[in-house]
This record gives C-alpha cells, sequence and structure tokens, in this order.
C-alpha cells in the first residue's frame, strides 16, 4: 500500500501540468503542424468491478470541455479483457445515440462500417482513436492503421461517447478532462 502512494505522489503535486508521458507512435503525424501529443487524463472503466479497459487521452493542446468536438485529440483504449469487434461496434452505436436520436439509415451506415473497422480484441489489445476535427475518425489496432470514418457527424458523437456531458460514464469523461493525478 505504501508503494502506490509513493507512485501516485509526483503525479499529484499542484503545478506539474500535463504529465510526461511517451505518446503512442501511431499519433505521429496525425497532426502535422501541432506540438507533439501529451497525456491529458486516463481512466478505467469497469463494468461489474471487473475492469473492463483503461482509456488514455491524448492531444497536442488541452482538450476544454465542451470543445472536445472542434480539437485534435485522440483515445488510445487498452482492452483488459476479451471482447468481439461486433460487440464494441454494437455498444459504441448504442452509447452514441445518448446524444439524441438517429435514424435508420444512418446507424445501419455507420454500424457496417464500424463492424468493419473493429477487430476482435483480447487483454492487452489497443485500440487509438484519433480525431480530426471536421474531417475523420482514424483508428489504430496495436499501433496498426486500420482505416477512417470519413464523417464530421460520427466523428463528433463516437469521441463524445466518453468525452460529450451525455456521456454514461461521468466519472470516467472526469478523468480524463482533469489530468492525471
Amino acid at each position: 500500500m505504501q508503494r502506490r502512494v509513493v507512485l501516485a505522489l509526483p503525479l499529484s503535486l499542484p503545478g506539474l501540468g500535463w504529465a510526461e508521458a511517451a505518446a503512442p507512435p501511431e499519433l505521429r503525424g496525425e497532426w502535422p503542424d501541432a506540438p507533439p501529443p501529451r497525456r491529458q487524463g486516463q481512466g478505467r472503466l469497469r463494468f461489474l468491478g471487473l475492469p473492463v479497459y483503461d482509456i488514455t487521452l491524448w492531444a497536442p493542446e488541452p482538450v476544454r470541455p465542451g470543445e472536445a468536438d472542434r480539437q485534435p485529440l485522440a483515445l488510445e483504449i487498452v482492452y483488459r479483457r476479451s471482447l468481439s469487434g461486433e460487440r464494441i461496434a454494437e455498444r459504441s452505436l448504442a452509447e452514441m445515440q445518448r446524444a439524441g436520436p438517429l435514424d435508420e439509415a444512418t446507424t445501419s451506415v455507420w454500424l457496417a462500417q464500424m463492424k468493419r473497422l473493429f477487430p476482435d480484441v483480447a487483454d492487452g489489445d489497443r485500440i487509438t482513436g484519433v480525431q480530426v476535427p471536421g474531417q475523420a475518425a482514424r483508428f489504430h489496432l496495436n499501433g496498426r492503421f486500420v482505416g477512417e470514418l470519413r464523417d464530421t457527424r460520427f466523428t463528433a458523437l463516437f469521441f463524445g461517447i466518453w468525452l460529450a456531458r451525455w456521456t454514461s460514464e461521468p466519472g470516467l469523461r472526469q478523468a480524463l478532462f482533469e489530468g492525471p493525478r
């Protein structure tokens, strides 16, 4: 227990700002005109007390609540259990619909595209979603580019799963915006 406190202390000192950490290599070149991405915040999603994934927000500049859909950013998700890509896509769509109703044609297209992009994952696999504001959502699996969806509405709603006020996980949202502790 004592070791845990000592390891957490340097990250919780006031005035440190963003924590220094190496960004995932797949983020190199994603935003060529911006500073290198830095870790802003991170958290863990649990279901019935069991870890599902760890998530980290990376961005070249601090991401502000309410403006996240207009900023370049990436969410790196490291899975802590096996999940099917189909289940990830279906859950993502359900979470996106929390923002408001979507027509059936749109949801059908988005679901098919996510099922194509999102693979089955195992403990330790890493999916990084990159938001290119006003253009696309780009996806990487374990550092390898797997594809993108060029739809601004999809992009805003997808990253909104974690960063919008309507998220089903407000504690996780807060951890991503507040930065490391």
